[in-house]
């Protein structure tokens, strides 16, 4: 019984960092599953991948709110990174997890890192969809979503930097648009592809579930009421924390 009880508080935390940040909660809740459960990783990852739906949902039902989305362009996302997330679950029991892993936490730390250096980086939303960029940013859309499909972990972030660096928005539009396409939509597919390779852990789910969806409300809810630097700051921290745990 304890170990649902701090699973439970575990996954409201975590999923409101990623909630408040656009991404990270798998580096904390996923270890945290296989670490109190006997469980295969490919198990662990389906119930968290299942859970972070709700955390999709619980950000999303604040999000819709109070932010003006561009449906064409979640469509877009939506018909290149959905094909990218079915393939990396299908390849995840032939990838290397390990060295996969590793090269994702140097991306993800880079990219915190770098973003330290841009003083205005992600503070002024001056979205743009067009042209090269358009066709460069829908390739790392897919890229994204192999990543997701396969590793989980730490992939909401970095669909957060591509919408700040290619799309030029600022952080809060950013982390509204990763935790719609990311948290909801791409984490559904991934769920019910893996769902349908490996046995679910019914009795994991309804604790991981009700926490995911209070902390991404929570979450989408301090995002809101910070401002882009505020958001930028607990970016890098979540961003560095996350890349590192990844490599080690």
């Amino acid at each position: 019984m304890l170990e649902y009880i701090f699973l439970f508080f575990v996954s409201i935390i975590s999923n409101i960092f990623s909630a408040f940040s656009g991404g990270g909660a798998g580096v904390i809740q996923l270890p945290a599953i296989l670490l109190l459960f006997d469980i295969a990783f490919i198990n662990a990852l389906t119930v968290h991948k299942i859970a972070t739906v709700a955390l999709g949902i619980g950000a999303t039902a604040k999000f819709v709110t109070k932010i003006s989305f561009d449906k064409t362009l979640i469509i877009q996302f939506l018909l290149v990174g959905v094909p990218g997330v079915i393939i990396g679950a299908n390849i995840i029991a032939l990838t290397n997890e390990t060295l996969a892993r590793i090269l994702l936490g140097i991306l993800i730390s880079s990219i915190g890192i770098y973003t330290i250096f841009k003083k205005e980086y992600g503070e002024e939303n001056r979205y743009y969809n067009s042209g090269n960029y358009k066709i460069f940013g829908l390739t790392l859309v897919f890229i994204s979503g192999v990543l997701n499909g396969s590793l989980s972990a730490g992939t909401g972030l970095l669909f957060t930097i591509i919408l700040i660096s290619i799309y030029k928005m600022d952080y809060k539009n950013a982390i509204a648009y990763t935790l719609i396409v990311v948290g909801f939509f791409y984490n559904s597919i991934g769920a019910i592809t893996l769902g349908m390779l490996t046995d679910i852990n019914w009795n994991i789910l309804p604790v991981l579930f009700i926490g995911s969806l209070i902390g991404g409300y929570v979450g989408a809810r301090l995002s809101l009421s910070k401002s882009n630097q505020t958001i930028k700051i607990i970016y890098q921290i979540v961003t560095i924390s996350v890349g590192i745990s990844l490599i080690y």
